[in-house]
């Protein structure tokens, strides 16, 4: 019986042992399987974290190297471009207004104005007041040569700062006032004589004085244009005052 006893007392507490055993094998295993997963999943998200963390900075330190270049460049291009375009306003407005011109050049200018001024005057009384179709045509032609001519020196004193005169001086005035009393063939007759050959003669002298002190190309290719025009009205006056009054009138 004692050693029944005994046996039995030996026998549970080895069930117990290897209960306990068991169960710290388990535990054991338990561990041992979840570390190595648990390790593996943190080195494995550590490393996707650190890569993808290492590559946003990366990419963020690119964006904003990317960016501050950028922006200098748009710096540098915006101003490029203001002095580009500063250039250009200050260059297009020198070329708009250009150099004062000489005393010589401006005096060129507004003698080709008064003279244009006084044709387009007289050629208008003419289409009005003349008797023969042939002078109304004459003085159209005044009135249509002489205002584009007009047209062209009034936009280069604008553009060069000349002040024109704005109504005929004393000598054209008289004249006006002349034929402005006269009518039929008398009208005709002394249109012709003055505004027809002397004016046209006076203005042909003075371009030709006012040439040689021309400084200004501008000016000067202004004069040249005046010239053959002048002289083709001077050449069709002489014909036909000679023909109607038998004599170069005018001269």
């Amino acid at each position: 019986m004692q050693k029944n006893k005994t046996l039995k007392g030996l026998l549970a507490v080895s069930a117990v042992a290897a209960m306990f055993s068991a169960f710290g094998v388990q535990a054991q295993t338990a561990t041992t399987s979840t570390n190595p997963n648990q390790a593996g999943k943190v080195s494995k998200d550590g490393a996707m974290d650190n890569t993808n963390s290492t590559g946003m900075e990366s990419r963020n330190t690119a964006s904003g190297m990317t960016h501050s270049a950028g922006s200098v460049n748009n710096g540098a291009m915006q101003s490029g471009s203001t002095a580009a375009a500063g250039q250009t306003a200050a260059g297009g407005s020198t070329a708009a207004t250009g150099a004062k011109l000489s005393a010589a050049d401006q005096k060129a200018v507004k003698d080709m104005a008064m003279a244009d001024m006084a044709e387009v005057e007289g050629g208008k009384m003419a289409v009005s007041k003349a008797q023969s179709a042939e002078v109304k045509a004459f003085g159209q032609q005044m009135v249509d040569d002489h205002g584009q001519a007009l047209a062209k020196v009034q936009a280069l004193a604008q553009a060069r700062g000349v002040t024109l005169p704005t109504e005929l001086d004393a000598k054209h005035k008289a004249m006006a006032a002349k034929l402005e009393k006269m009518s039929g063939a008398d009208f005709d007759k002394a249109y012709m004589a003055n505004a027809g050959v002397k004016d046209h003669k006076e203005v042909h002298a003075k371009l030709m004085s006012d040439a040689k002190k021309i400084k200004d190309p501008d000016v000067k290719a202004l004069a040249d244009q005046h010239m053959p025009v002048v002289e083709q009205h001077l050449k069709a006056a002489q014909q036909m005052a000679s023909t109607k009054s038998g004599t170069t009138s005018g001269k």
